[in-house]
């Protein structure tokens, strides 16, 4: 101790840690004039003297502000850290330094900082290579998406194509099987897309009010051609407690459903599949939601039960050759599972079965809730009541000769007249000689790509064909395109491979409204549907009531916003209003002005086709008061 008392007396201390020491020290006072600093600004930035210079001359121009604040932030606590910048040396070149500031104010009563600098560029370096690493990784994985995607596209389309046609039971039988084949191929990029954002910490989660009866039933009736086929039964039993509503995002839970139930059917040549839920109150706002799904397939050996939600893990290699698939979806499962707050875990005997267990807490939500619960089921278009698109001119740009043969073929079918182009190029030159209502863009072609077609429309074209509604059309499906479609100026998205009606849909919002878009009287009375309220209140009369309830009261101040944001042409207000009344009016089944409804968020909030959005507001504005009077009338 004496040895040390006397270290620390003869300042050797100060000396090693200060004078000899690695980081740059810095005393600069509270207008940022350098009083001090040791020898490593030397070592470490190559000046020799630094005295009576200016601290803030030294900073890069595009940090300077923000450096500025973080100094004056500094002047105010007595201690500040972690604050990097880059500082200019002695050669020319800009090194980054991170700092910690002591104030010597609240220490010693002195208008003064200390900085503590260190050298960060070694971390920085190996940041920026993770960055253009994980770029490269993005990109190899639109790159794969579009290439596989595209194929697929081809095979999906000619096979749908065919089956509309008369063909013998021989032939129906080679063309489910081309069909599960693309289906199997869609599910594996999927996965592969799935992982990879959920992995780089992009996916987000929603907290919208849902029913998970109705969520779970929803992904048993998507499954259950596909069990019927292994003659396997989908057996569920719930036990909620009175628990109704849940507050969480009921997407993911349909994701982790659909990935167990998948995987249970693949592994099971016999017997059934059950799903088990049950719910429990943990406190007065929250909810645990358990699932058990049991399958009587053919078992996990215990030895491989730990390795069952690694990545890329199957419980034999053999499995891979036999049943197919990436062995990414229980790896994917875990991890939705884990961030929402969750827990899952597996039990299995061999020959047997098995049994996934996974549990997710949800905030308690109320009837009320589900107003903004938007049913996906609702959106799908019903084969036997599309409508036909008599007259719409539609532009088709595509290089692959099947995609564009099984697209074209789809808009022929619903009465559309379809010009064709293989690029950018000779679309630019055909919208030059004629007019289109619509355009659907691919965009990775040769010569010109759709995305600097779609620039060049935006900005060389004169009105009405610059404002022409843009789709993109592509085997594309990294998180993050669509708005990067979006802010070149395109007005919608489809994913290649396209089911029809999503397509139908699409073009929907544009066009249906048009034939009744000054006629309130061609809606059919009434204009309210209760079936959907209905089949998920289990015979509830009191929740169905307070759901309408609710909805008279709620939607008149938002149609007023709306007439007054029309009146005053705030275009982007009314799309936002309109995509607020959306689900609304889902809920309670006014679903014929549902393509109306869409059509006037796009155009409103992309403030395109304005001319023709006052007396589509109006038309939606009345159309929603008649309803109110209708359901007032109950």
């Amino acid at each position: 101790m004496k040895e040390l008392s006397k270290y620390l007396a003869e300042e050797k201390f100060y000396k090693t840690v200060v004078e000899d020491g690695s980081d740059i020290i810095f005393i600069v006072d509270y207008d940022a004039n350098i009083v001090y600093h040791n020898p490593s600004v030397q070592k470490t930035i190559g000046y020799n003297s630094l005295s009576e210079r200016h601290f803030f001359d030294f900073i890069h121009p595009n940090q300077l502000k923000k450096i500025k604040r973080a100094f004056k932030e500094s002047t105010d606590l007595p201690y500040n850290s972690n604050i990097e910048f880059m500082f200019l040396c002695s050669n020319g070149e800009y090194k980054y330094l991170e700092f910690n500031s002591i104030n010597l104010k609240h220490k010693d009563g002195i208008d003064a900082l200390i900085l503590d600098c260190r050298d960060i560029s070694g971390r920085k370096k190996d940041q920026e290579e993770l960055i253009n690493a994980q770029k490269a990784k993005e990109q190899f994985l639109a790159n794969m998406s579009h290439e596989i995607r595209t194929p697929v596209n081809g095979i999906s389309g000619m096979v749908n194509l065919l089956t509309s046609t008369m063909q013998s039971k021989e032939q129906s039988k080679y063309l489910n099987a081309i069909k599960h084949s693309a289906d199997n191929l869609k599910v594996i990029i999927n996965d592969i897309l799935d992982f990879s954002l959920i992995e780089s910490g992009e996916v987000s989660l929603e907290k919208i009010g849902f029913d998970v009866d109705y969520q779970i039933k929803s992904v048993i009736a998507s499954l259950e051609l596909q069990a019927s086929e292994k003659n396997l039964k989908i057996l569920y039993n719930s036990k909620k407690k009175n628990i109704m509503v849940l507050l969480g995002d009921p997407v993911r839970l349909s994701q982790i459903l659909i990935n167990l139930i998948n995987n249970a059917i693949k592994f099971t040549s016999e017997g059934s599949i059950t799903i088990n839920l049950r719910c429990d109150k943990i406190s007065k706002e929250k909810a645990a939601a358990n699932f058990e799904i049991t399958d009587t397939g053919i078992g996990i050996k215990e030895n491989k039960l730990e390795h069952i939600f690694d990545t890329f893990k199957q419980a034999d290699e053999s499995i891979t050759r036999k049943y197919g698939g990436t062995g990414l979806g229980l790896a994917i499962s875990r991890q939705l599972v884990e961030l929402q707050g969750g827990t899952i875990s597996v039990k299995s005997t061999v020959d047997i079965g098995t049994t996934f267990y996974f549990s997710i807490p949800y905030d308690l939500g109320s009837n009320i809730d589900l107003m903004h619960q938007l049913p996906g089921s609702k959106y799908g278009t019903n084969k036997n009541t599309q409508k036909k698109f008599d007259g719409i001119r539609i532009l088709l740009v595509e290089d692959n000769d099947i995609n564009r043969l099984y697209a074209s073929t789809i808009l022929k079918k619903w009465n559309c007249r379809c010009d064709e182009a293989i690029n950018g190029e000779i679309a630019i030159e055909l919208l030059r000689k004629n007019h289109y209502d619509l355009i659907l863009m691919d965009v990775h072609m040769p010569v010109m790509d759709g995305l600097e077609a779609t620039r060049m429309i935006r900005k060389n074209f004169e009105s009405p064909k610059k404002d022409i509604p843009i789709i993109a059309f592509t085997a594309n499906a990294i998180k993050g395109e669509k708005e990067d479609y979006m802010d070149i100026g395109m007005n919608d998205y489809i994913s290649k491979p396209f089911v029809p009606d999503e397509l139908h849909k699409l073009i929907a919002k544009y066009f249906l409204e048009s034939d009744t878009a000054n006629e309130v009287s061609s809606f059919k009375s009434p204009l309210f549907n209760l079936n959907y309220l209905n089949s998920i209140s289990d015979g509830n009369n009191e929740f169905v009531n307070e759901i309408i309830v609710a909805f008279i009261e709620q939607t008149p101040p938002l149609l007023t916003q709306m007439t007054d944001a029309s009146n005053s042409e705030e275009w982007v207000t009314v799309g936002d209003l309109a995509h607020k009344l959306k689900s609304n009016l889902t809920l309670v089944g006014i679903n014929q002005i549902e393509a109306l409804t869409q059509s006037i968020e796009i155009d409103g909030r992309g403030e395109i086709n304005t001319d023709t959005l006052p007396s589509r507001t109006k038309l939606l504005v009345s159309t929603c008061t008649q309803a109110i009077e209708e359901l007032s009338n109950l």
